[in-house]
Formats: C-alpha cells, sequence, structure tokens
C-alpha cells in the first residue's frame, strides 16, 4: 500500500527518519490547534520527541504491529494516519489521526481514512477497526461517520486530557459491513476541492 496516491496530489507515506523535520515542525505550528484533542502534544517539546515517535513507528512496523503514515497534500506534509493497538488473535485494530489546520475542510482525511481502511479489511486481514476519539471532538467523529462506522457507544473518562478526564466516542467497523458497501464507495479517489 505504502506510498499510496489517494488522488491528485494527495499521498499517505511511511513514517521514515527523513519526515522528522518537516514533521516537528508541523507539530509545531499547531500546538494550539491540536491540543484540546491530543494529549502528547506537550510531551512533543522539541525535534528528538518526534524523533523518538518515528523510531517507534519504524520499530512497530517491523514487529508487524501495524503502520503510521504522513498524509502529503501537494508536496506538503500536513498530517498523520495510521493504526495501533493490533490485535492479531482478534483481528482488529485501531485508527488514529490528525490533520494540521490549513489542511482542513478539503475532504482529505475522510478519504485517507478510506483508503486506509480499504487496505486493512481488504487485504490487511483485520476482522474489526475501531476509532476512538473525544466526544467533543466533532471533526475526528464526522471523519467516522462519512464513512459510516457505527458508533457503538461512549467509553466514560477514557483519555487524560492534560488536567481532565474526556469520554472517547467509540466507532468501529467490520469487514463484512465493508465488503458490503458498494466498490466505487470503499475505493473512491479524492477530488480536491476549490
Amino acid at each position: 500500500m505504502i506510498p499510496f496516491e489517494v488522488g491528485p496530489g494527495l499521498h499517505l507515506e511511511l513514517v521514515e527518519e527523513r519526515h522528522e523535520e518537516e514533521l516537528f515542525k508541523l507539530v509545531d505550528r499547531n500546538r494550539g490547534h491540536l491540543r484540546p484533542w491530543m494529549n502528547w502534544v506537550d510531551e512533543k517539546a522539541d525535534q528528538h520527541d518526534t524523533g523518538r515517535f518515528i523510531y517507534n513507528s519504524i520499530g512497530q512496523h517491523s514487529a508487524g504491529e501495524g503502520f503510521q503514515t504522513v498524509i502529503r497534500f501537494e508536496g506538503n506534509l500536513v498530517g498523520v494516519l495510521g493504526h495501533q493497538g493490533w490485535n492479531k488473535t482478534n483481528r482488529r485494530a485501531e485508527i488514529g489521526y490528525w490533520l494540521g489546520r490549513r489542511a482542513q475542510g478539503r475532504g482529505i482525511m475522510t478519504a485517507c481514512v478510506r483508503a486506509h481502511v480499504d487496505h486493512l479489511l481488504g487485504i490487511g486481514g483485520l476482522n474489526r477497526l475501531e476509532i476512538r476519539c473525544a466526544v467533543g471532538n466533532r471533526r475526528s467523529r464526522a471523519v467516522a461517520e462519512r464513512l459510516g462506522f457505527t458508533l457503538e457507544g461512549v467509553a466514560r473518562e477514557a483519555e487524560w486530557m492534560h488536567d481532565h478526564f474526556v469520554d472517547h466516542a467509540v466507532y468501529a467497523m467490520l469487514v463484512s459491513e465493508w465488503a458490503a458497501l458498494p466498490a466505487d464507495v470503499r475505493r473512491q479517489k479524492w477530488q480536491p476541492r476549490e
């Protein structure tokens, strides 16, 4: 799958060491935007922290426990998409993602998550994918809802967010549900919005 063209000018690339400086700068520019929903933002204080994330991501991929990708739009790194919590016995994983403020509102994340889900539930051998996000994170929830994920419930006080707990909306997609969608929906290519 990786690298993968999602649509004109939109690509997913496996996270690599060469992304360290660019990824750190993206996080640094978007701290205020990401902080309400990402508890790791304060921990990524310098470029070396980003390097550790990349090192761990490469290890995760090498161990066959999932992978992280960067999202590149018109040549610029604009976000991250990946999965973790890979449970081989039960064939499930959890998808996580974030996008810089300037790239929002163009359908980029929905298109990238669609491609990621199609890969994981197609040839990836998984039966279940989950998306968990703070109940108040409307943009992340909208991605899951646009792709037809089922809201299964709310996990109360599921994550410590800086100085308080937040509830998580728990969404899931089963391979049988994804396969039942028309192929043109599952593999729809992203078209840039004007």
